[in-house]
């Protein structure tokens, strides 16, 4: 399958700056207000009852959904391009876990129609291309299966960047660079924001009916514990999901 120019190598780069960033990331990730009180609630929420259903956490990193997903009856494999985020997550779920190094910009390892639903959550941003792996994931998904898929908002990013500097063209698909330092590592991080027409052709090229698209809020239980954070995210998205089908 092929990939964008560049793709593998920048994977590669991706995965190796979780490396430095896993211990770090992984502390703030099971407390933050982004992640444990408005992204992860919003994936479990949109998921529904998942007991019995096999679910694959498409860029788990230190496996905290797959872990709440598990919790909830699911069976539930993962994969993340970065080992050392793959050891965090081996922690807390176990050995047996089936968990594996993977590249989401090339082939999975796994049957077709292999899943009842694929979660990727906050993962899609970091790639440029999503043709060859919606249509990975859309193939390791039973027919009738669920994408449910979250990224950063892209009216937010644009929004951000105005509000910075030059004004960027909303409608261009472009890279960003982030720097982030967790745990006493620093790493700079690439993304790629694009429009939001940009994102529905690509699901709907790949196969997938899009069933619903989900601004979330926080938890009203996050307003006592960060007080100066939750007005922002209670008045104006940050992330934006989407519920797609197999058909």
């Amino acid at each position: 399958m092929s990939r964008a120019p560049g793709e593998g190598t920048a994977a590669r780069s991706r995965a190796a700056d979780y490396d430095g960033l896993a211990e770090g990331y992984t502390a703030e990730n099971e407390t933050s207000l982004v992640n444990a009180h408005y992204e992860r609630p919003a994936a479990l929420a949109l998921a529904g009852d998942v007991a019995g259903r096999r679910i694959l956490d498409a860029g788990c990193g230190s496996g905290l959904l797959s872990l709440a997903l598990r919790e909830r009856g699911a069976v539930v494999s993962g994969f993340d391009g970065s080992a050392g985020m793959l050891a965090q997550a081996r922690r807390r779920l176990g050995e047996d876990a089936d968990l594996r190094v993977v590249d989401l910009g090339g082939p999975l390892p796994y049957p077709d129609d292999e899943f009842d639903d694929v979660i990727a959550s906050l993962v899609l941003h970091y790639l440029r291309d999503w043709g060859p792996p919606l249509a990975e994931l859309r193939r390791v998904l039973r027919p009738g299966g669920r994408l449910i898929a979250s990224v950063d908002h892209p009216f937010a990013i644009n929004l951000m960047h105005r509000a910075r500097g030059p004004r960027p063209d909303y409608f261009e698909t472009v890279n960003r660079l982030e720097t982030w330092t967790m745990g006493g590592q620093t790493a700079e991080l690439s993304f790629w924001h694009r429009p939001l027409h940009a994102m529905t052709d690509a699901f709907t090229a790949a196969g997938f009916r899009i069933s619903a698209l989900h601004e979330p809020k926080p938890v009203p239980a996050a307003r006592e514990l960060f007080p100066d954070g939750f007005h922002l995210l209670d008045t104006f998205p940050s992330f934006l999901f989407f519920v797609l089908h197999a058909d």
